[in-house]
């Protein structure tokens, strides 16, 4: 197994762990919430994060719209929901989890920036993983 296939499955390995779902859902729940968060940052930074992340996510991460839609947390987790198939616990466990394992490899600064573009409520999702660092 190369070096990027090793860093693809320790972030996942991690949102497994963070959710509490198994490696397949976490993966699914990986994709569901990149795809998303692509969707709903402008392309700048969209484009910015791949360079953090294992280089599979990379296709997850582009940009088809500009500018970025303005959709509410709900939204958010309805798309996370629907995309991987889960259920809005598992999901938001699901973004929570991809969310910190995301944090954990960019810096606090530019992880300020991605959050500093979506909904205010996503804060308060993120808080108990927030706390921990």
């Amino acid at each position: 197994m190369g070096t990027v296939e090793m860093a693809e499955l320790k972030f996942i390995e991690k949102v497994a762990e963070r959710a509490g779902v198994p490696e397949d859902q976490a993966a699914s729940l990986t994709e569901a919430t990149l795809r998303t968060l692509a969707e709903r940052l402008t392309a700048g930074e969209a484009d910015d994060l791949p360079a953090h992340l294992p280089d599979q996510f990379r296709a997850w991460l582009i940009k088809f719209q500009e500018p970025a839609p303005d959709f509410p947390l709900d939204e958010f987790v309805r798309r996370v929901t629907e995309r991987a198939d889960v259920d809005r616990d598992v999901a938001e466990r699901g973004i929570v989890a991809v969310m910190d394992c995301t944090h954990d490899a960019v810096m606090n600064e530019e992880f300020d920036d991605i959050i500093s573009q979506l909904p205010h409520e996503f804060e308060e999702l993120l808080r108990p993983a927030m706390r921990r660092r």
